[in-house]
């Protein structure tokens, strides 16, 4: 078998996992890209993807990866070998794993096209709405694979199952649908179900994490990163972090066009504030 992740955090939990449970024995392959985000219009195309490379070079831009990050893997290469590896090998299974997330089940839609032929051959472990327990021995229901402890993942493979011909009927469509709307921004309203977002959608996020003080944008991303409850990428965080700088939202100091650790943000205003303080206390 080959296990599908969409996570690269998931790759070591896999690891650990096939550790617990020989009969899990397989690779692991990770799909790469996060399509809960930015442009999908035409992906079958060179043009339409290459227009998907040049929006992530630009997000990418003084990030610690670089815009060189871009290029580095290509997920239509990875498709490719997965099914020639079917091909070569008919009594091979592909098991795709996901949580009940927006970058799963994004990176789910995107594969069911490529791979309507090899029905019967691919499973799904959708692990939505399932309780698990945690370290602490509470039960949780988890939105991320990596949220599972990985003894935990041994009842898990009993909900393995085939891909139903109907799904592969039904869900190709909803992948056309959704990069028909083309939003830069998708979330998971529950189930499989996928609505599009304006790009200003987790501003509010950002914003709520400024204060009157000075404060690392990285500590800021990081701050939000960590609170937000419908999760997105760094890239993604930073990127609108830099475009509400732009719009006179956020205050700033320090270069925005070089490292992502080079420049400061706090609330807009917090400045005016201290003037107004300052010539209160010469005025008493």
């Amino acid at each position: 078998m080959i296990h599908i992740v969409f996570n690269e955090s998931e790759l070591e939990l896999m690891k650990q996992v096939i550790e617990i449970d020989a009969t899990l024995s397989g690779e692991i392959v990770q799909i790469k890209d996060d399509f809960a985000v930015g442009p999908l219009q035409a992906l079958d195309t060179e043009e339409g993807w290459q227009a998907r490379l040049e929006w992530w070079r630009t997000l990418l831009q003084g990030s610690v990866q670089g815009d060189s990050h871009v290029g580095t893997f290509d997920d239509r290469e990875t498709v490719k070998q997965l099914k020639a590896r079917l091909d070569e090998n008919p009594g091979e299974e592909l098991w795709i794993w996901m949580a009940q997330n927006q970058h799963d089940v994004t990176g789910y839609f995107w594969l069911m096209p490529q791979f309507r032929e090899y029905q019967g051959r691919i499973m799904v472990l959708y692990l939505n709405n399932l309780p698990f327990i945690n370290e602490k021995g509470h039960i949780f229901y988890p939105s991320w694979l990596n949220e599972i402890q990985p003894k935990e993942f041994i009842k898990a493979k009993k909900l393995s199952r085939p891909v139903t011909l109907s799904e592969f009927e039904i869900d190709p469509d909803e992948w056309r649908k959704i990069s028909g709307e083309n939003a830069l921004v998708r979330i998971l309203e529950g189930g499989k179900k996928i609505i599009g977002k304006e790009e200003n959608f987790y501003d509010n996020e950002i914003l709520k994490n400024l204060t009157g003080e000075w404060q690392k944008a990285t500590r800021v991303l990081s701050n939000t990163l960590h609170r937000m409850k419908i999760k997105t990428g760094d890239v993604f965080i930073m990127w609108r972090m830099k475009v509400l700088i732009s719009q006179g939202k956020i205050d700033v100091t320090g270069d925005v066009n070089k490292g992502w650790k080079d420049f400061d943000v706090r609330q807009v205003g917090a400045k005016q504030v201290e003037v107004i303080s300052e010539e209160n206390s010469v005025v008493g």
